[in-house]
């Protein structure tokens, strides 16, 4: 059975909304909460970073963990449930101020969030691509610059309340639970191909691949550091709580619409040199947001990370496939 295209645009919305829950706010409202938590609970650099690192690590055991067939036809059922779980655990963050706690549920919200970032992909892309609707990818990914925004205007409620951190990760939770209910609802199948769902194909033993995986990693291991500690750098500039959520807004906002403009940008120069331009960009804004003082380098800062990681991400994806589909020397 064909996927129409409101069934294309449906699959899209619900993309948008897992990517909302598990990625901008299961993976990244740890950086509006941590400043509190860090005021609140005496954490240490130290300390938030390795919170931080074990979800990252959490992350990449999740995503190699989903690599391969095991999965196969059980996508649709392995997404909820890490959503499901990614709400769960938000909550749970606010109800602990154990530090072994922090550590144990962020690696498994890392987890979760490398699930639905694989197995929602699957999905989605199956369907917009039944549709001949590829554009959709950007919504799809567009939900990461979402729910970040969505965090920002969250925090910026609970901020003007006078709330402690905690609130802010149950507040993540009790949202999370509502994109989960709602994505249950819209997504309603599994990845398709022709009609039927098939074994994903394993991945090519290949030294383009390999290039692919250390560039992208290089570049993570740079925007990272900014996207975890961006509006803690604001805080230790001196500025407001308030002008802290505008900051994450503005990321939020600006990466909203970043897979869309660097696939325009990627079809006029090219895959590779887009993706080597958003490094650069990248770049600057890391910079920017600890070099320039005042209001302007955090803003600064928070607009081109936000319209940069994301994107690439997405590109060095596409770039892999196209390096690993391409036809090897004998």
């Amino acid at each position: 059975m064909t996927s129409a295209p409101s069934t294309a645009l449906r699959y899209a919305f619900a993309g948008m909304i897992a990517m909302a829950v598990a990625m901008g706010i299961g993976r990244f409202v740890y950086t509006p909460i941590l400043p509190g938590m860090m005021e609140e609970l005496h954490l240490s650099p130290a300390d938030a970073g390795w919170i931080a690192s074990a979800n990252y690590l959490g992350y990449l055991v999740g995503a190699l963990v989903a690599a391969g067939n095991w999965a196969h036809g059980r996508e649709r059922s392995l997404m909820l449930a890490a959503l499901g779980a990614s709400a769960v655990l938000a909550a749970l963050m606010g109800l602990t101020d154990a530090m072994a706690a922090f550590l144990a549920i962020r690696f498994l919200a890392g987890l979760a969030s490398a699930f639905v970032m694989v197995f929602m992909a699957s999905i989605v892309f199956s369907h917009i691509a039944e549709a001949g609707r590829g554009d959709l990818q950007a919504w799809h990914f567009g939900g990461v610059g979402l729910g970040i925004a969505m965090s920002a205007a969250m925090m910026a409620v609970l901020v003007t309340e006078h709330a402690g951190w905690a609130q802010g990760w149950l507040w993540s939770g009790a949202i999370s639970a509502c994109g989960f209910v709602a994505v249950a609802l819209l997504a309603n199948q599994g990845p398709l191909t022709n009609g039927e769902a098939v074994h994903e194909p394993a991945l090519p033993k290949d030294l383009s691949l390999m290039k692919a995986i250390v560039a992208y990693g290089l570049f993570g291991f740079g925007y990272v550091v900014t996207a975890t500690f961006l509006v803690a750098i604001v805080r230790q500039g001196g500025g407001s709580r308030v002008f802290e959520t505008e900051v994450w807004m503005v990321a939020g906002l600006a990466g909203f619409p970043s897979v869309w403009l660097w696939q325009k940008i990627s079809a006029r120069i090219g895959l590779y040199a887009a993706y080597a331009l958003g490094c650069f960009v990248e770049v600057v804004g890391v910079t920017a947001s600890v070099a320039v003082g005042g209001r302007t380098g955090p803003l600064l800062g928070g607009v081109l990370l936000g319209g940069t990681f994301i994107a690439a991400a997405v590109l060095v994806v596409s770039g892999a496939v196209t390096w690993s589909a391409a036809p090897k020397s004998p």
